[in-house]
């Protein structure tokens, strides 16, 4: 029982940081295709404002899910850190790099130093949420067995490439939708089109990319693919479509209301509808939940810590997201946007 429950708590932490990193990821995508200097500058001073409150924040739903991997279920880290450890190498070198090009871009004053910085942030941004899609597609096609070795295939698959490109997609879809928010907020309606507009485009790619993906799944991942065609992962997949219209509907919308909430609950949806589909298995069809959870004692320890954990953090980071949405931090003005670079 235990076991279950924490395995939920794993799926939850992992759908958490989809969509609390993915949105700054999402913004590193729009910073990468922004364009040049001068015609990319507007675009890259909201971005900048808008990921400085709470970028480094996201990262705690990460600790969440490497934390309760590694003590509640040791197995299923064992599998997965064997079988994944060079595309999960290169997104913790994307994640190191990416915090580092983000936080030095702006305080150099050489415009080349300015640029090196930017661009390890914006390649980084894509390179990331592509490996760790691609670990999660290697875990859900079943590659991650006991006897498997940390070859290509395990990650290299149909399925994993799909759900890397689908991690991309999602989070520059999630990033587009928030900083057209956050456009609005700012009173800058030129980018608020500007970012609808990349919004809608990619929300249109995640939805392409998920009806290819599932093809593909029959073949490649099929207790997975009879997972999102049946029960509770079938109900998650057609929320998933309906927030996904909802998301589509709203960004027409002249006020654009309730979007963030929406393309959330695409991405969310989409996460909780995959963990769904693999039950009773942690990897399918070769690690059930009771067979990679850890002694009792150990996972009933780790439910009042992560109880404990949940309760102190989640209302921090919630008031933290309150403040920065609802204007309570540093304002952003049409000035600032314009202002020359230092």
């Amino acid at each position: 029982m235990i076991a279950g429950v924490m395995a939920v708590v794993l799926l939850l932490a992992v759908a958490a940081y989809a969509c609390g990193g993915g949105t700054d990821y999402g913004a590193g995508f729009w910073d990468l295709t922004a364009g040049g200097a001068a015609r990319g500058e507007r675009p890259r001073r909201l971005i900048d404002h808008a990921m400085e409150p709470v970028w480094e924040v996201n990262n705690v739903w990460l600790i969440f899910v490497l934390v309760i991997m590694w003590t509640g279920f040791p197995v299923l880290f064992q599998r997965v850190f064997t079988t994944m450890w060079l595309p999960l190498a290169l997104a913790a070198v994307g994640i190191v790099l990416r915090g580092a090009g983000f936080a030095l871009r702006r305080p150099v004053l050489r415009l080349a130093g300015r640029r090196l910085y930017g661009a390890v942030f914006a390649v980084s941004s894509l390179l990331t949420p592509f490996f760790l899609g691609a670990a999660a597609g290697g875990v859900a096609s079943g590659r991650a067995t006991a006897t498997a070795t940390a070859s290509t295939d395990a990650w290299a698959n149909p399925t994993s490439l799909l759900f890397g490109l689908l991690a991309v997609a999602a989070t520059a879809t999630l990033g587009a939708v928030f900083l057209a928010a956050d456009a609005r907020r700012f009173a800058a309606p030129d980018l608020d089109r500007y970012f609808r507009r990349r919004a809608l485009g990619a929300l249109a790619a995640v939805a392409v990319l998920a009806v290819v993906t599932l093809f593909v799944t029959h073949g490649d991942a099929p207790h997975v693919w009879h997972g999102l065609t049946h029960g509770v992962g079938l109900v998650f997949v057609i929320v998933a479509v309906l927030a996904t219209l909802a998301t589509a509907w709203l960004l027409t919308r002249p006020s654009g209301a309730w979007s963030r909430v929406t393309a959330v609950g695409v991405v969310a949806s989409a996460v909780i509808a995959w963990g769904m589909a693999q039950r009773p298995y942690l990897v399918p069809t070769s690690l059930t939940v009771a067979e990679g959870a850890g002694a009792h004692t150990t996972l009933r320890w780790l439910g009042l810590v992560t109880l404990v954990a949940v309760v102190l953090i989640v209302p921090a980071v919630a008031f933290l997201y309150w403040l920065d949405t609802h204007g309570e931090l540093e304002s952003l003005t049409d000035a600032d946007l314009r202002r020359d670079s230092p």
